[in-house]
């Protein structure tokens, strides 16, 4: 099953001599199990493609399904609405709110949206990530690795069925990061969700079930993971 289907979306920004194809037109398909890598240089247009992919802005042409939903010409508040029920984002910045404590963040979730992690499954997502011992703490009070295993545990605590991550282990030392990595693709596995994962660290393609590359606004797929990951290697 399709999670996400993006069918020949292009974005474009500017006019004349100052236009700008930030992403050329793409077809993309993620199902339900696969975790994906999208990989390439600075400025390439894989933020824009990741953006566009979870409806957080439209594409100049082209259409954004969500699981069967066409999320292209709907509103803004009704896109809101589906990112908030389908979409689990995590940043470089970690977008954790300053005022509030690490559980507290967790709280104002469950006030915004229903049927997220019971407590038993919160409780095992926190161990698993290491952060069990910091939910007193404020953002401030943590480290850059620390904030963003937050930030992970919230964007899988809401249950979404499409993650969609930004260099989602930049901050975290080699161990962490694998185990990081490990936890989205047992996730996606056993609960029929699909990850897309922007990165720099060749490494993590290991773990994933398709590599695409970007380059100048195109993307095209490199192969499955392994592949992926030998060729990039021997490559350096």
């Amino acid at each position: 099953m399709s999670i996400l289907k993006i069918q020949n979306a292009s974005k474009i920004y500017g006019s004349g001599h100052t236009q700008v194809n930030a992403l050329k037109p793409t077809h993309f398909t993620a199902e339900t199990g696969e975790l994906i890598a999208v990989i390439g240089p600075s400025g390439s247009g894989k933020s824009t493609f990741l953006t566009i992919a979870g409806g957080l802005q439209k594409p100049t042409e082209g259409s954004v399904l969500i699981n069967g939903q066409d999320v292209t010409e709907l509103s803004e508040k009704k896109r809101s609405m589906i990112r908030l029920s389908e979409v689990g984002f995590i940043l470089q910045a970690s977008n954790l709110i300053p005022y509030l404590t690490v559980d507290n963040q967790f709280r104002l979730l469950d006030k915004v949206k229903k049927g997220n992690m019971n407590p038993n499954e919160k409780d095992k997502l926190f161990n698993q990530l290491g952060i069990e011992d910091l939910i007193k703490k404020y953002p401030a009070d943590l480290s850059g690795g620390e904030k963003q295993r937050v930030a992970i545990a919230k964007a899988l605590y809401t249950k979404p069925s499409l993650l969609l991550a930004d260099e989602p282990t930049a901050s975290l030392d080699s161990n962490r990061a694998f185990e990081v990595i490990s936890i989205l693709s047992l996730e996606v596995k056993e609960k029929n969700k699909a990850a897309i994962m922007v990165t720099h660290d060749n490494r993590l393609t290991k773990y994933c079930d398709k590599v695409f590359v970007i380059i100048d606004g195109q993307l095209s797929q490199i192969s499955d993971g392994d592949q992926a990951y030998a060729h990039l290697n021997s490559s350096d």
